[in-house]
């Protein structure tokens, strides 16, 4: 399995406006990608500004591709994005998840 590792950042006061954005646009896109296991987005506030960070669990690098393109190591971003990123991140990073535990 590997893990697919973005970062973003927003206006303080775009930070509830983002996360729904990621929630009706993004999750969905996911979800319907063949390879796609589960995501967590994360969340949080710095001084003024708003920090996404979103973790894929993908079967391999492969199926990453359906979602990303074939240059999957580029960041994937939406017409959206625009509206509320103070910067766009060229690049996401991919682990190797070598052992997965839930409670």
């Amino acid at each position: 399995m590997i893990a697919r590792i973005w970062h973003g950042r927003t206006r303080l006061e775009d930070y509830e406006a983002y996360s729904e954005f990621l929630k009706e646009r993004a999750i969905p896109d996911y979800r319907e990608t063949e390879g796609f296991i589960r995501l967590v987005f994360l969340r949080n506030i710095t001084g003024n500004e708003a920090h996404f960070l979103l973790i894929t669990f993908w079967v391999n690098t492969e199926v990453i591709k359906n979602f990303a393109g074939e240059d999957y190591e580029k960041a994937k971003y939406y017409p959206e994005d625009r509206e509320f990123l103070l910067e766009f991140e060229e690049k996401v990073k991919h682990y190797e998840v070598f052992t997965d535990l839930s409670k």
